[in-house]
């Protein structure tokens, strides 16, 4: 069994302020250390569990944060940017289930370091009239693929707000909520073993599991910006369609194009910083 383990750090137990997420100070050094523990503890439960290979996904920021040298040996890591899946990528090499670890919940929630992909840019994500966080949209990129999601992990918020469309994923809540930047969290050592037993038990429930598919064909997507300035920007592409002063609208035939386009917008947004 071949599992895919995508990581981010907003929902890693501990990390609550973004100067954690941004490299070149110690509290983010120190935050990428409990993010790669977090990892570590979900590939040894993958293994501990049944699993025969592994793959984890780098999957914040400049996507090369986790710390390769202090993970299981068995493990493949997916690093650097850019990559067409993004998040996901792994994802079509075959895997039978992947683990969100360390996810956040949606822009405009009341969750710890709450965003969508790009929080400079991007204020909402719609498809198919749908909002959706980043875990709705890499599960159901997955799901594209035929890979179920087996395993989430993160602040309450989020796995409020997803679990719906993962039921039978198994979840880990690593910390309380208490607004966009302050939370009561587990220790990293509890958060790594509740993770690393979710981990084992999630691999017996693989066979059992269903991908999740946004019903298509064909996938319409709204987006709408912080500013007018990064709407005016985006909508120099001739394929997304003005809506108003912050919103805009493209069509995609896949889940893959969409997310492909949705990260070149992120992408194109840094030149307005």
């Amino acid at each position: 069994m071949k599992i895919l383990i995508s990581v981010d750090i907003e929902g890693v137990a501990g990390v609550t302020h973004t100067e954690q997420t941004r490299s070149g100070n110690p509290e983010y050094e120190r935050a990428r250390a409990w993010m790669t523990a977090e990892a570590d503890a979900a590939i040894r439960g993958a293994f501990d569990g049944g699993a025969t290979e592994v793959l984890v996904n780098d999957s914040h920021g400049g996507f090369r944060n986790l710390l390769l040298d202090r993970m299981d040996e068995r493990v493949q890591m997916v690093t650097g940017k850019p990559r067409y899946l993004g998040m996901m990528a792994g994802a079509e090499q075959g895997c039978d289930a992947v683990f969100l670890i360390g996810y956040h919940s949606g822009a405009g929630t009341p969750g710890v370091l709450a965003h969508t992909i790009n929080s400079f840019a991007f204020r909402r994500v719609a498809i198919n009239g749908v909002e959706l966080n980043e875990a709705g949209l890499y599960g159901a990129l997955a799901g594209e693929l035929g890979v179920p999601v087996a395993l989430m992990t993160g602040d309450d918020v989020f796995l409020a707000e997803t679990q719906p469309r993962f039921p039978n994923a198994l979840t880990v809540q690593t910390k309380q909520a208490q607004g966009h930047a302050s939370c009561i969290s587990l220790s990293p050592a509890h958060a790594c073993s509740l993770i690393h037993q979710a981990a084992v038990e999630a691999i017996s429930q693989v066979p059992s599991l269903h991908p999740y598919r946004l019903p298509g064909p064909g996938f319409h997507c709204e987006l709408a910006t912080q500013t007018t300035g990064q709407a005016d920007l985006f909508c120099q592409l001739p394929m997304l369609e003005r809506v108003n002063a912050t919103a805009l609208s493209f069509e995609a035939n896949s889940m893959e194009a969409l997310v492909r386009m949705l990260n070149s917008l992120s992408a194109m947004s840094f030149m307005l910083r």
